[in-house]
C-alpha cells in the first residue's frame, strides 16, 4: 500500500511539474473574465483558447483542443479591433479633422492610448488597456547601462530607435497641446514622454497588420494599424507557420494554423522569419534556437583583419560597397554567409589576382591560398567574437549581481548574447572542418 501511494504521489508530482512546464490556466483572473465578456458584447464568440502562464514564454495563450493544420485559431469580429476609426469616432475625432498639418496615423493611434488610459474607470477600453503590458523591454525603454551590452549594430539601431521615439514625442507636442478643452489637467503632465513612450512600444509590438483607405485628415504614412484585443496574447515561435488577414465577408480577422497542436499546448503565430536582434528591437524579446538568428560582422571588425598596406586595399572597399557587400555580413547556424566569405574573399586577393575580382563575386575559386586565407581570417574573425561575447556575458553576470532593478532587463540581453555565443562555437567547429577538409 505504501509503495502504492508513493508511485501515485510521484505521478501527481509529474504531472504537476509537467502541466506548469505546458502552462497553467489564468481565464478565472479577473482582467480575463472583465476582457472576455467585454469581447463578447462586441460579438466575439468564446473560442478554444485560455489565457495562460507558460514556463517558458510568459504569458499566452492555450488551446483546449487539438489543432490541424487549416483549423481557424481565432476570429475577432471588427468591432473589437482598436484602428485609426476607432479614434476618429471618439472625441478625439474632431481636433485630429481641423489639426494642420495632419498628424499621422501612428500620433492618433498613441494619443488615443494615452487618453484612455488617462480616463480609467471612464474608458470603454479599460477591460483591454487592463491586461495591456505596463512597461516594455525594447531598446527604447533600456537603461543605457543595458544598451551598451548590445551587439554593435543592435547598438546603433537601438539609439536610433531612441532619438525616433523622442523626436515623435517632441513634433508632438503642439497637437496634444491642443486636446487641452477634453481634460481638466493640464496635457503637458498627461501626455508626457513616459505616457507617449508607452504608447508607441504599444502599437510598435502589438498591432497586426491591417490597410486602411487613406484619409484627408491624416497624413502620408500608411495606415496599417490595428490592436487586436485578446488575439495580441499570442506568443511568436519561429518554427509555426500561420495564415493571418482581415475577413471581408465575415468582417473579422482571422488566424488559420499551418501546423498541428495538442489539447492544452501554448498556440504559437509567427511574427516572420526575423533573426533575435531584430526580434529584440522590434517586439523586446528573443527566441530560444531561433533559426533564423545571425551574428553580425561590422565592416570595422572586418577590415581590422586586412593590412592597411595592401595598395587595392581602398579599391577592394571601394568594391564591396559598390556590391552592398560591406553591411548584413553574418555567422549563422550553418557557419559564415555567403556574403562573409565572399568579401572576405575579396580582400583576400594577392596582388597578382586582384584583376580576377568579378569572378570572386560570382563565387569562382581564384587560389587555393586565397581559399586557404580567407578561411584563416574568417576563424579568426568568429574566435575575436566569441571572446568579445564572452567577455560581455562576464559583465552581465557582475551586473546582475550589482544592479537588482536592472535584473530582468540584463537577462534579456544575456538570452541574446548566449544564443550568439552557440551559434559562434557552430560556426567556428563549421570553419575548423572546412580548414581540415582543405586539399
Amino acid at each position: 500500500m505504501k509503495r502504492s501511494r508513493g508511485r501515485t504521489g510521484r505521478k501527481r508530482r509529474r504531472k504537476h511539474l509537467q502541466s506548469f512546464m505546458d502552462g497553467v490556466n489564468c481565464s478565472h483572473k479577473l482582467e480575463y473574465v472583465k476582457l472576455k465578456k467585454w469581447l463578447k458584447d462586441r460579438g466575439f464568440q468564446d473560442s478554444n483558447l485560455r489565457p495562460a502562464e507558460f514556463w517558458a514564454t510568459g504569458r499566452g495563450l492555450m488551446t483546449t483542443k487539438a489543432f490541424q493544420a487549416g483549423d481557424l485559431i481565432i476570429s475577432l469580429p471588427e468591432k473589437c479591433l482598436l484602428t485609426t476609426g476607432t479614434v476618429l469616432s471618439s472625441c478625439l475625432g474632431e481636433y485630429i479633422m481641423k489639426w494642420k498639418p495632419p498628424v499621422s496615423p501612428l500620433v492618433a493611434l498613441c494619443t488615443f492610448l494615452i487618453a484612455e488610459r488617462h480616463a480609467g474607470e471612464n474608458s470603454l477600453w479599460k477591460p483591454y488597456l487592463d491586461v495591456l503590458p505596463k512597461t516594455y523591454t525594447c531598446p527604447v525603454c533600456l537603461e543605457h547601462d543595458v544598451v551598451n551590452l548590445l551587439p554593435e549594430p543592435l547598438r546603433q539601431k537601438s539609439q536610433e530607435q531612441r532619438t525616433t521615439v523622442h523626436e515623435f514625442y517632441v513634433s508632438s507636442k503642439a497637437f496634444f497641446s491642443s486636446l487641452q478643452p477634453l481634460f481638466a489637467e493640464n496635457t503637458g503632465t498627461i501626455f508626457t514622454y513616459s505616457a507617449l513612450r508607452w504608447a508607441w512600444c504599444t502599437i510598435n509590438t502589438r498591432t497586426i497588420y491591417m490597410k486602411h483607405s487613406q484619409r484627408e485628415c491624416f497624413s502620408l504614412e500608411p495606415d496599417v494599424y490595428a490592436l487586436a484585443p485578446y488575439l495580441d496574447l499570442l506568443n511568436h515561435s519561429p518554427n509555426v507557420q500561420v495564415k493571418a488577414a482581415f475577413n471581408e465577408q465575415t468582417r473579422s480577422y482571422e488566424i488559420r494554423t499551418n501546423s498541428q497542436s495538442k489539447k492544452y499546448e501554448e498556440v504559437f503565430i509567427c511574427y516572420g522569419p526575423h533573426d533575435n536582434q531584430r526580434l529584440l528591437l522590434e517586439y523586446g524579446f528573443v527566441a530560444t534556437d531561433n533559426p533564423h538568428s545571425s551574428v553580425y560582422v561590422s565592416s570595422d571588425t572586418l577590415l581590422k583583419y586586412f593590412p592597411p598596406l595592401d595598395k587595392q586595399r581602398n579599391a577592394k572597399v571601394s568594391i564591396l560597397k559598390d556590391h552592398d557587400l560591406l553591411e548584413n555580413l553574418t555567422f549563422g547556424w550553418d557557419g559564415p554567409s555567403w556574403r562573409l566569405l565572399t568579401a572576405i574573399k575579396l580582400l583576400s586577393l594577392g596582388a597578382d589576382e586582384f584583376a580576377c575580382w568579378r569572378r570572386t563575386l560570382l563565387g569562382d575559386v581564384i587560389s587555393a591560398r586565397n581559399e586557404q586565407q580567407s578561411l584563416n581570417i574568417t576563424a579568426k574573425i568568429c574566435h575575436f567574437l566569441i571572446e568579445e561575447t564572452q567577455h560581455v556575458l562576464l559583465q552581465i553576470s557582475q551586473l546582475k549581481r550589482e544592479k537588482e532593478n536592472l535584473k530582468n532587463h540584463l537577462s534579456l540581453v544575456e538570452a541574446l548574447r548566449l544564443e550568439e555565443l552557440k551559434i559562434l562555437q557552430k560556426s567556428a567547429e563549421i570553419l575548423c572542418e572546412l580548414t581540415v577538409a582543405m586539399p
